[in-house]
């Protein structure tokens, strides 16, 4: 909602596998008068078929299952579906990079928010899959957070 609503130029896609997640993006949208962004519901790219992005943003689960947090805090409150991804995190890490290349444009970016051990596993995916100019941004506690990649050519 942020992207969209900083940027009125750009037409953004939400995609999301919870139907009530979908809706308090659509309600957020409504309540910023955001009238650029549509809501798909879909597991990751599954209801996407042809479409193509100039830039994916994603921040997905990526908490490791047995991760000594997800017992603290806030998250406790949260569905583990949308924090926790496999044994070590990666897994829709995993599955959104592969996919990628099929639905960015030439030159499209991808960044993707990742736990603060994860950054330089996500760089290796990312340059395994076809990406250059493969960075890591830290966030304002210096912790490498969001990574990101352009893809060269298309598929």
């Amino acid at each position: 909602m942020s992207i969209a609503y900083s940027r009125p130029d750009v037409e953004v896609t939400a995609v999301d596998a919870s139907a009530a997640a979908l809706q308090v993006a659509r309600e957020n949208a409504q309540r910023l008068a955001v009238d650029n962004v549509g809501f798909v519901q879909s597991d990751w790219f599954a209801a996407l078929g042809a479409q193509r992005f100039e830039l994916i943003v994603s921040n997905p689960p990526y908490i490791a299952q047995d991760d000594i947090h997800l017992t603290q805090g806030d998250v406790r409150f949260e569905p583990l579906s949308a924090l926790t991804s496999g044994v070590d995190g990666l897994d829709d890490l995993c599955r959104i990079i592969h996919a990628a290349p099929n639905f960015l444009m030439p030159d499209g970016w991808i960044l993707l928010e990742h736990g603060y051990d994860q950054a330089e596993k996500v760089r290796d995916l990312l340059v395994e899959h076809g990406f250059t100019q493969v960075f890591s941004e830290k966030d304002l506690a210096g912790i490498e957070r969001v990574t990101g990649g352009k893809l060269a050519t298309s598929i």
